[in-house]
């Protein structure tokens, strides 16, 4: 699941895209923002396509999905142009008799609805019968009183007010058109800075109005009060006492401003950062339960007062526009993570971080823990290579800890709360918070894509985006984190039980991306989480992110290498990578070409490098071997072999499979990196390969787009001499 099996997801080809429109004799099929007159023009029958795409392609397409508009002529209202409420409301009353008469009944039982879920309820509970029954013996009925005093087993409820809630801010609030055009030039001017908590050469930065760095715990912070306090007491149960200031209080006020937020320089747990990640991890769990937990309680609450009106007066008071208080699904919680290991990790906290009432039982839990738990750790690659078994070295521990438990990369779980218990592995429609990876959640797009009666509509009401361990996801595929952004708060196809009534307006206008809160959480930033950032996140409420002053790693190089740092001239980013492959075709390989001496490693970073080498290396006959994330066991072997006792002049190894075996390479005489790793500590591992060089020399290239990643090797200070410099060579001893 590690570096093989991700090696074989490069044949890209686009998903193919459902067409929304059938044949007139079929049910249409159409998102809820179609209007249902149709000309004869669109009612043509949906053509079928012969090409059949493979399910390998379709887990690992880079790029995007591409959402095919509906061709629809509609018919103009020369009195008033409808909305798209009113189509969606005369869609269910006038495009099937059946579902008009359906959703009438569900609008009369409202009243005696059982209210055990969390979520949302609508007419598809008369369209579709789950298979289990929602309230098991967990709860008779739901009271008008138990509504309406929002208790959650036993306890009440205060509400803050709604002008102070974050959260009723946040979803309460109406998009002018005005706004909408500036949410959509993708341009955010950050205005303020904060210093970090617990991190002195960091800082926050942010647009709009500044955070507050005061303490309110009269308010508990915009939690529940229930959830504040079993949150406060599994703190101090850990020894600590100083919850107001501490960094992941903080950190929840960040989440509870509902702004997206870019926090690239936090200390993963397998580099000796369990207690930062820790403390980030339970806040954006603690938000995570609070907007569960307020969203069951608005509903909750009209429920209650839609229940005191009589059956001839619901319809008018749902048509007041007071109930706009759901989604188009009932899901609101996505967590993105790239391992089973760190799932488990997650899920075993969030259910430790709910209230103890609200979890007398947790279903499934034996299934999860056998299936995200550690099973038999396979056997090591260099075990198999007999080069190096009789004096294998030892795994970084970092290495041990990451991939010592469930090294799955391809998961997808639904987990549901209800009063008394939380319910994992259930079904998506049914559930409140979704934990996928993302090849994991890739694939059920794909299938969508290809199978008609399939679909992801569950994507649809995502409210708040956590994807966590950023940096790990970069080693697996970051283009599957593109196309997964891009699915969400799409138009649903299908109903999924909504009760229209009551669906927020900005749902029905298409605007829930604007909503959608995003954390992205890594260890490292790079290019392509910063692109995901700025394009894709354009939450109204603003954005924060953090940024950092880097020491460099260069003091942990044990052995005294010249390190000789090339400066090479990029027009653009977009022609970096040729004007590279040209700077090292024309000044780095004629010396290595005419050197009679081998062992040397060319380190590159990306594996679309990798391939251009090898062509070239191949181009010029040159003698060479690959030890690269796709490279076969058997041929990595003999090529270890090869290069160290000089059958091979020149060996190629790239990051990611440095990444996932951390070898050991001996033989090495010369290092040069073609381009700089993405993930800092790797730099001295590699520098102090050269252990038995006798030239002790690395040739590193670098350009003014790599600044990132050259920050955090040389420092924040020294990166900003190197490019500015007249100079375009420099000298580290």
């Amino acid at each position: 699941m590690m570096g093989k099996s991700l090696a074989e997801k490069k044949g890209l080809k686009k998903l193919k895209t459902r067409e929304t429109i059938k044949t007139v004799k079929q049910p249409i099929k159409r998102p809820f923002n179609d209007k249902p007159e149709m000309t004869k023009a669109a009612k043509k029958p949906r053509k079928k396509s012969d090409d059949k795409v493979a399910n390998d392609s379709l887990l690992t397409s880079g790029h995007s999905l591409k959402e095919l508009s509906n061709s629809v002529n509609q018919e103009e209202d020369i009195f008033r142009e409808p909305s798209v409420f009113d189509n969606l409301l005369k869609a269910l009353g006038s495009g099937s008799e059946k579902l008009a008469t359906l959703y009438k009944k569900s609008e009369s039982s409202l009243g005696d609805a059982e209210e055990d879920d969390l979520g949302e309820h609508g007419p598809a509970d008369m369209l579709e019968q789950t298979e289990e029954d929602e309230t098991g013996d967990e709860d008779g009925n739901s009271d008008a009183g138990d509504s309406q005093d929002l208790e959650i087993s036993g306890q009440t409820i205060l509400d803050e007010p709604e002008s102070t809630s974050s959260f009723h801010r946040h979803l309460g609030h109406i998009l002018t058109n005005e706004e909408v055009d500036e949410l959509m030039k993708n341009k955010w001017k950050f205005k303020w800075e904060l210093p970090a908590i617990s991190m002195p050469v960091s800082r926050w930065a942010g647009t709009g109005d500044q955070v507050s760095m005061e303490t309110n715990s009269d308010q508990n912070y915009g939690l529940m009060q229930k959830l504040y306090n079993h949150w406060l007491d599994i703190y101090k149960t850990s020894g600590f006492s100083d919850f107001d200031t501490s960094r992941q209080r903080f950190f929840f006020s960040l989440c509870s401003s509902y702004r997206d937020i870019l926090h690239c320089n936090k200390k993963p747990f397998y580099l000796k950062g369990n207690e930062e990640d820790s403390s980030i991890m339970d806040a954006y769990i603690m938000h995570a339960l609070n907007h569960v937990y307020k969203t069951r309680d608005l509903v909750i609450k009209s429920d209650a007062k839609l229940a005191k009106h009589q059956e001839g007066n619901k319809e008018e008071v749902l048509r007041g526009g007071t109930f706009l208080d759901q989604g188009f699904t009932r899901p609101k919680v996505m967590f993105i993570l790239p391992l089973g290991s760190i799932a488990l990790r997650v899920v075993k906290r969030l259910i430790q971080l709910t209230p103890i009432s609200n979890k007398a039982n947790v279903e499934h839990m034996d299934r999860f823990s056998e299936e995200f738990g550690t099973g038999d750790v396979e056997d090591d690659d260099e075990q198999k290579d007999g080069s190096s078994k009789s004096q294998k070295p030892a795994k970084p521990a970092d290495f041990q800890i990451l991939f010592g438990g469930n090294n799955n990369d391809h998961f997808m779980l639904g987990i549901k709360f209800t009063k008394r218990s939380i319910k994992l592995y259930s079904d998506f429609y049914s559930s409140d918070i979704i934990v996928a990876s993302p090849l994991g959640l890739i694939t059920k797009i794909g299938e969508a894509e290809v199978e008609k009666e399939k679909d992801v509509d569950y994507l649809s009401s995502i409210e708040v985006l956590i994807i966590d361990h950023a940096d790990v996801i970069t080693m697996q595929n970051w283009s599957h984190v593109n196309t997964l952004v891009e699915q969400l708060n799409r138009m649903p196809f299908n109903q999924h039980g909504t009760d229209v009534m009551r669906i927020r307006p900005w749902y029905l206008d298409g605007h829930a991306h604007f909503y959608r809160q995003t954390i992205l959480l890594g260890s490292f930033l790079n290019p392509d989480m910063n692109a995901l950032f700025n394009r894709l996140c354009v939450n109204h409420a603003g954005k924060v992110k953090s940024m950092t002053e880097y020491k460099g790693v260069l003091p942990k190089i044990l052995l005294e290498v010249r390190q000789v740092y090339e400066r090479f001239d990029a027009p653009s980013i977009a022609e970096a990578d040729d004007a590279r492959l040209d700077y090292f075709c024309k000044k780095v390989f004629p010396k290595i070409k005419d050197s009679i001496e081998g062992g040397i490693m060319l380190f590159i970073s990306s594996y679309f490098e990798f391939v251009r080498i090898r062509n070239f290396l191949k181009s010029q006959n040159a003698s060479f071997c690959l030890l690269g994330e796709y490279t076969k066991q058997s041929d990595i072997s003999r090529a270890r072999v090869w290069f160290f006792e000089g059958k091979r002049k020149i060996m190629l190894y790239t990051e990611r499979a440095h990444f996932y075996h951390r070898y050991k390479i001996r033989g090495i005489q010369n290092l040069i990196i073609y381009s700089l790793p993405e993930r800092k500590e790797f730099y001295p591992e590699i520098i102090n390969m050269l252990d038995g060089s006798k030239n002790m020399m690395c040739n590193v290239l670098f350009s003014r787009f790599d600044h990132l990643r050259l920050e955090r090797i040389v420092g924040t200070s020294a990166a900003k001499r190197m490019l500015s410099s007249d100079k375009n060579i420099f000298v580290f001893t």
